[in-house]
């Protein structure tokens, strides 16, 4: 792949790299065949390395040596590095450690696309909850970052996207201090419905100040790579970004962080349930019996990664015809509703089909951040009601459950 400056180039990292000793000190890692194929974008470099699952945490320091020979490349101003955590067909999986024993390798029945993330010391959610302790592991929190709302769903076309940003806007608009991260690594959005472009600053050389508009803090690997290029990664490769847009960018004080989910139940959606404290997920879906075939899928993933789900949202609704106000129930109606009562969720609301939506959103000015006081506005401001509601109430118990300390 092209380099975007003409003195950093792939050959020039596969030939740092190759100070870089194999797992058993020998040979290196380049001539052992352990580096995927080398990404290189605004003088960042990503790869990832591959090891032995059972030992992607004991070999963590190999990639972060990897990491820092690139980083003293000139010209490189970051890299993104990976373990692959591949199991050779056919070999057993690693047998769980007995209670009390350190735990060396991934957990069992884990997916190989299930790798060690880019920090230096792995985190303590790494693995599955296969080895985890009947109430699970706790899972880090963002610093400043007061709760973390996951918006879904099980197939893309829905409008997921649309509805994650205006749902971020009228949590702004209800008084809260709100950022958004767009998850989808393949198929980023943000940048152009929140009309947002250029590069994020970087502090220090460790974290990113994320991009603002509309009075939301905003992270999307589209302001990294450019519009016109091809993301072709791996598992452990989107886990290691995702994880690093979460806990490598100064997001601040925040009420809520938005993350707007790419479609379907795939190594995204499961590293952010694994691995990051979500208070709840926000499922999208359309009217018709296929888009809640797919949607079902979604919730069912949540529920047994167990985040609690927020409730539905049934986009495209319906549509109102501009010229007569004539309604027109175009992918049928109130399937996502029965769907929520079905199942025993709260259903959140119905948005219109409009064309004021997809015009808006097309131009970077989402309806709730232009017109704040108009009907659909209302319904997304109405939907983050709900939905805070729920958030803060889960907090309360949460709270009122934890054991008080008293001095004598």
């Amino acid at each position: 792949m092209a380099a975007d400056n003409a003195e950093l180039s792939k050959d020039k990292v596969l030939d740092a790299l190759r100070a870089v000793r194999g797992p058993e000190l020998e040979g290196n890692i380049v001539d052992l065949g352990l580096v995927s194929d080398v990404f290189i974008s605004d003088a960042k470099v990503y790869f990832s390395i591959t090891v032995p699952a059972e030992r992607a945490r004991e070999l963590d320091p190999l990639r972060a040596a990897a990491e820092r020979v690139v980083k003293d490349i000139p010209g490189v101003k970051g890299a993104m590095v990976a373990l692959t955590a591949d199991r050779k067909a056919g070999a057993p999986a690693p047998r769980a450690p007995a209670p009390g024993a350190p735990a060396s390798g991934t957990a069992p029945g884990r997916p190989p696309a299930a790798g060690a993330h880019s920090h230096p010391h792995p985190h303590p959610n790494f693995n599955s909850s296969a080895n985890a302790a009947p109430r699970g592991p706790v899972k880090a929190g963002i610093p400043g970052v007061g709760a973390i709302i996951a918006v879904a769903s099980g197939k893309g076309g829905v409008g997921k996207s649309t509805t994650s940003a205006n749902l971020a806007l009228a949590l702004h608009a209800n008084g809260l201090r709100v950022g958004i991260l767009d998850a989808d690594i393949y198929g980023p959005s943000m940048p152009r419905l929140l009309k947002i472009s250029g590069r994020p600053e970087q502090i220090g050389g460790k974290t990113i100040k994320p991009m603002e508009n509309y009075g939301l803090k905003v992270m999307s690997m589209g302001f990294l790579v450019d519009e016109e290029v091809a993301m072709i990664w791996r598992g452990p490769m989107i886990q290691s970004a995702l994880l690093q847009m979460l806990r490598e960018v100064a997001w601040g004080e925040l009420d809520v962080l938005v993350v707007d989910m790419p479609p379907g139940t795939g190594d995204a959606q499961l590293t952010m349930a694994q691995q990051v404290p979500l208070a709840g997920a926000v499922i999208v879906s359309t009217p018709q019996d296929l888009a809640l075939i797919d949607a079902r899928k979604g919730l069912a993933m949540f529920r047994k990664v167990e985040v609690p789900v927020l409730g539905i949202v049934e986009n495209m609704s319906y549509f109102i015809a501009p010229d007569t106000g004539a309604r027109y129930d175009i992918f049928g109606h109130g399937g996502a509703r029965n769907e929520a009562e079905r199942i025993g969720v709260p259903f959140l609301g119905e948005v219109p089909l409009t064309i004021a939506i997809r015009e808006t959103s097309d131009a970077g000015t989402p309806l709730v951040a232009l017109e704040p006081d108009g009907p659909v506005a209302a319904v997304y401001r109405e939907i983050a009601t709900k939905v805070w509601e729920q958030v803060s109430a889960a907090k309360a118990d949460t709270s009122r459950d934890m054991p008080s300390i008293v001095f004598e």
